[in-house]
Formats: C-alpha cells, sequence, structure tokens
C-alpha cells in the first residue's frame, strides 16, 4: 500500500495527467451537451485553479500530521477526483461516446481516491464513516454539475 505521503505527492500529477485527456476535447463535447457552453479559455482558468488547490492540498497532507487536513483533502479528492471520474463514466455510458476524461477518470481518479481515503484511514486512523462521508459530501457540487450536465443539458457552475 502506497503511503499517505506519497499519495499526496502525487495529487498533482494524476490531476494534470486527466486535464492533457480532457484539454483537446472537453469543450467542444461540453458544448455539444451544454447550452449555454463554455470557452477553451474558461477551461483552462477553472482547471488552473483546481490545480492549484491540489498543489495546496498535497502540499498541506504531506508536510502535516493533521487529521482536519487530512479530511479535507478526502473532501476534495472526493470533489476532484471521485465525482469527477464517475461523472465521465456515467456520460460516455448514457450517450454512448467518449467523454473526454473518461480514460483517466476512469482509471486513475476511481482508484487513486479509494488508495487515497485507505492511507487516510490506515495512517491517520481517520474512521471510514468519516472518510467517506467527507469525501461524498464533497463531491456533493460534482455530482449535482454532472447530472445536470448528463442528464438535463444544464450546468450547475
Amino acid at each position: 500500500m502506497p503511503k499517505l505521503r506519497v499519495l499526496a505527492i502525487a495529487l498533482p500529477i494524476v490531476f494534470a495527467i486527466h486535464v492533457a485527456e480532457e484539454a483537446p476535447g472537453f469543450v467542444a463535447w461540453f458544448n455539444n451537451l451544454v447550452t449555454p457552453g463554455i470557452t477553451q479559455r474558461l477551461f483552462l482558468s477553472v482547471n488552473a485553479i483546481g490545480f492549484l488547490i491540489t498543489l495546496a492540498t498535497a502540499s498541506l497532507v504531506a508536510n502535516s500530521r493533521s487529521s482536519g487536513a487530512c479530511v479535507v483533502a478526502v473532501a476534495w479528492v472526493g470533489f476532484l477526483m471521485l465525482a469527477n471520474g464517475t461523472l465521465h463514466l456515467v456520460a460516455t455510458l448514457v450517450h454512448s461516446r467518449y467523454s473526454p476524461g473518461v480514460i483517466t477518470g476512469s482509471l486513475l481518479y476511481l482508484p487513486f481516491s479509494v488508495l487515497f481515503m485507505q492511507a487516510v484511514v490506515r495512517e491517520r486512523a481517520i474512521p471510514w464513516r468519516t472518510v467517506l462521508s467527507a469525501a461524498l459530501a464533497g463531491g456533493v457540487p460534482m455530482y449535482i454539475h454532472g447530472y445536470l450536465i448528463v442528464f438535463r443539458g444544464s450546468r450547475f457552475f
């Protein structure tokens, strides 16, 4: 099992790999489903902010023994990776076509989320109930956003 510190350091790398898969086609895919659409500039700025938050989260977890920091990090991973990976997978299945990000969302984000949560439970002795609650609560905005995109052709943010 990977150590929590190693997983924290890997967070921004996994994020960057996912955005690299998404970037070439996500805006066109999204705009085909949702009105009003988004611009490539908005896509890049949202992901730049997400990357900075991920860097800060990774640094905090990697350099701290704080249980509270880990719960916050789990909420961020729940939003950024668990809910987002689920969004890409569900979108691909529902629309029977490639959702840019589904490969890394399925093969990196979903397993990484589980590994990260396991490491928090193991190394910080935070109960599973707390970790799962944080991950699910953190993911709520992305779950709502994903539902609106995939099933309603609209968006939450």
